[in-house]
Formats: C-alpha cells, structure tokens, sequence
C-alpha cells in the first residue's frame, strides 16, 4: 500500500513541491579586499600591530562591551593582542577593524563569518563597537559597507545572529533592515551560560531598496549643523 502522510491521503507528485530552480549562480569569492572604504569609516583587515592598541585604550574601563561574546574583558593590551593575532591569522571569521576618518583612530571590530559561498549565504558577526565610535554614522556605514560587499559579491543571504537578550543587537539588526527569522532555543554554552539564538537575515531580492535607505541616512543632508539626524534609519528601511 502507499504510504499515507498527515490527513490520510496518499502521497502524488503533485502534493510534493520543491523550491524554484536558482539558474545562473556561481558561488560568489570567499572575503579577501583588504580594505573597504566609505565616507564616513574606512575597514582594514585587521593586523594587530596596528589595531589593537588604539581599540584596547577605547574599551578599557567599559567591560561591559564584552557581555556577549564569547571572549573577553581582556586584562591587559598584550593579552587582547594575543587575541587579535589568533584572529588576523584565520580566514573565517573574516575580521576587519573599523578605522574612523574623522579622527583617524580605530573604534571597533567586525567579521564575515560562517562563510559559505556554495549556498551564497554569508554572516556578519563578531562585531565590537567601542563606546566613542558607537551611535555614529561611521558605525552605521561600516556595517552598511560589508552587507553591500557581500552582495555586490554575490552572495545570496547576509545573515546576522545575536543572543536573544542581546536587545541593542535586535534592534540594530531591524534598523539596518534584516528580517527576523526566529529564535533558535538553547543554541549554544557561552562564558557557562545558555545562549538562546535570535535569527535575522536579508535576501537579495531585499538589498536595493534597503540599499537606498542607507544611502539616504547616511546622506549629509539628513544630518543638522549640529551632527543630528534628520530621519532615522529605522523609518527609512521600514519604508
């Protein structure tokens, strides 16, 4: 006899459909620009001789930057440099530091991780903002480069995953217009603790117009003569 699924109907071809057939993909290049240049914020990948010694003396004293990754406080600057070189030597993550122009010091990191060019779908994570480069358009753009660098690569999906009390992460991820997805439970052990996963990506399809909405933030007409915003990003990608 056949087998009989759910409601007791056999099972035919047509109960049975599959996705579209993705024609004329070719698996996009793994990360490897060295540097990424915007207006606002310049990403280098990261050396340590370089970077660590200008993003140890902005985090120090603010420990709590680090509550939700997996590594850090770091005691002192040879031990985080220690760790910036075990970084700079791997190719996934992909770690950049994100230099600002306007003072020309480095303010924080971020990554291209879980890279997976077969499938076209890439994560950004790791990322560490410095409390004097956190709230400014050089933050904003750095990570508005990166999911421009990845479809403009070729990529298919940018993916951003946070720990679901992360709420600063949650709301960054729908103002740079990610789609939340879900909540993955019981996800990961993290510093001992549980890590419950909260999911948020942008397809393709989404970028252009989500693409304009950062263009018109980071726009200097959307800033007043005293740095404030005009429009926020959060209602232009929600538009």
């Amino acid at each position: 006899m056949p087998a009989r699924h759910g409601g007791g109907e056999a099972a035919t071809p047509s109960a049975r459909p599959t996705g579209p057939v993705i024609r004329d993909f070719a698996p996009p290049a793994a990360p490897g620009p060295e540097r990424i240049e915007g207006g606002h914020v310049l990403l280098e990948r990261l050396d340590p001789q370089r970077h660590a010694e200008d993003l140890f003396a902005a985090n120090q004293g603010q420990d709590w930057v680090w509550d939700y990754l997996g590594y850090g406080p770091f005691a002192d600057l040879a031990g985080y440099r220690a760790w910036q070189t075990g970084m700079a030597a791997r190719t996934d993550p992909y770690f950049y530091a994100l230099r600002e122009r306007t003072t020309g010091r480095v303010g924080g990191l971020a990554s291209f991780m879980r890279i997976d060019p077969a499938h076209g779908v890439i994560e950004i994570g790791h990322i560490e903002i410095a409390p004097p480069m956190q709230r400014t358009p050089a933050a904003t753009e750095a990570i508005s480069l990166m999911i421009g660098w990845a479809f403009g690569a070729g990529y298919r999906r940018v993916e951003w995953k946070c720990d679901a009390l992360n709420a600063p992460s949650r709301r960054a991820a729908l103002r740079y217009g990610f789609t939340f997805e879900g909540i993955f439970r019981q996800h990961m052990i993290y510093k001992g603790r549980n890590r419950d996963t909260a999911w948020y990506a942008i397809i393709d399809r989404d970028w252009p117009a989500l693409a304009r909405a950062h263009q018109a933030w980071l726009d200097p007409k959307n800033f007043d003569a005293s740095g404030r915003q005009r429009q926020s990003l959060s209602a232009l990608t929600a538009g």
